[in-house]
């Protein structure tokens, strides 16, 4: 890889690198975000592209990037016609990339764009995957960081997936592998990390510090991270399905136990109001959440079956098929 002096501008290669960037309601943070992000792509040898991909921001974002676009013709924008979600602007930034090198990342500087020049050092040695993988999260508290470590230890033991434990929305991928993504893992309810690294091709990691957000805060509430995480697991995991063989032979067995006590004791089965109500709440308590889980599982499939749309652009600015 051609080496630069610090400060000045290098020569590009007739590579390119597309940076796609989610935006929500980051008024505060995206002026700095792209001064910072800016003066280390013109440093690279890879020419580049920014691609922002508004998620129906309710603030002065689109103003912001709108200027951004009409100062720098290399900055592109997407605008949803409302909010789809993260996931979905980031499926939207690859669907758009022409790049050989992808890089997802956040506005909110959180994901240091200093680490793009050792995520072009992985593309030239010839990974197509580039996890990176946080060792502190100055913005998370103690319970998002217990919360996510036990995400990850469990979906590991019931997937048949590997997870990198603290892997984030701060990832690098091909051109080959981002096709992959476009053509083949367009389901509506979806992990896009987790895709990622389950699409196979050769991958390595990086670790990172993420520092402290620059402005506004996390938008990804503990009950949505909660809503996240089940419809994960049930993504890439049937387990939650072997509940009920699992309860029924734990029931099986409690029968047996209490059928052998009555025998060889000769006093009957256990009495007693209390004990009688414990064990029909318990019995009731596995029945209702088997049939949730099955439920949950339905509403995947239906959500699939009604074949909406990912997203809606309803703008864009400096893109081959503009209409901004």
């Amino acid at each position: 890889m051609n080496r630069v002096q610090k400060g000045q501008p290098a020569k590009k290669m007739d590579k390119l690198l597309s940076v796609v960037v989610s935006v929500y309601n980051e008024e505060r943070a995206l002026e700095e975000f792209y001064r910072e992000t800016k003066k280390i792509l013109d440093q690279i040898s890879w020419d580049h592209e920014l691609i922002f991909v508004n998620d129906g921001s309710a603030d002065e974002s689109l103003r912001i990037l709108e200027s951004l676009a009409s100062r720098d013709p290399k900055v592109k924008v997407l605008s949803f016609s409302r909010n789809f979600g993260h996931e979905a602007a980031m499926i939207a930034g690859l669907d758009h990339s022409r790049g050989e090198g992808i890089v997802c990342m956040d506005a909110d500087l959180q994901h240091p764009p200093e680490c793009i020049p050792k995520i072009l050092e992985q593309f030239e040695e010839g990974y197509q995957v580039v996890n990176m993988v946080r060792t502190k999260n100055k913005s998370a508290g103690l319970v998002k960081n217990i919360t996510s470590s036990g995400f990850y230890w469990l979906i590991n033991r019931i997937s048949d997936v590997h997870f990198e434990a603290n892997a984030s929305d701060f990832f690098a991928i091909t051109q080959h592998v981002a096709q992959v993504l476009k053509e083949s893992y367009r389901e509506k309810v979806r992990f896009l990390r987790g895709y990622v690294q389950n699409v196979g091709f050769r991958k390595t990691t990086i670790q990172y510090e993420a520092r402290a957000r620059v402005a506004g805060e996390s938008k990804y509430s503990l009950k949505k991270l909660f809503v996240f995480s089940i419809n994960t697991i049930l993504c890439f995991s049937n387990m939650p399905l072997k509940l009920g063989i699992y309860a029924g032979i734990f029931s099986g067995f409690l029968g047996l136990a209490v059928m052998v006590y009555t025998l060889f004791t000769r006093q009957g089965a256990p009495s007693g109001y209390a004990t009688i109500v414990v064990l029909i709440c318990f019995m009731f308590a596995m029945l209702f959440l088997i049939v949730g889980i099955i439920g949950e599982y339905i509403a995947i499939l239906f959500t699939e079956l009604k074949d909406r749309p990912i997203y809606i652009v309803d703008q864009t600015w400096n893109m081959d098929e503009d209409n901004g």
